[in-house]
């Protein structure tokens, strides 16, 4: 994936739209920073990607308790008193 500033961003666009067609992803930065993403119009996310790393990180909480002994749903429940 190609990084590129703001500044330079606009000044180029014309060759990073044309990088954008032939398939690549562009990421625009300012001050270093990411603040956009150029990608085709069809770019569609592999959902089963998302899904698999999901289900992966419930995996890695099971059994997992915060504080003294606490789960998630507690401390939640103990910040709405």
């Amino acid at each position: 994936m190609q990084t590129i500033g703001a500044f330079d961003a606009k000044n180029q666009l014309s060759a990073l739209l044309d990088m954008v067609a032939r398939g690549e992803e562009v990421l625009i930065t300012r001050h270093g920073k990411p603040v956009a993403k150029l990608v085709s119009p069809d770019f569609k996310p592999d959902r089963s990607r998302a899904i698999a790393a999901a289900e992966r990180l419930r995996e890695l909480s099971e059994g997992l308790t915060l504080g003294e002994g606490l789960t998630g749903k507690q401390l939640i429940e103990e910040g709405r008193r």
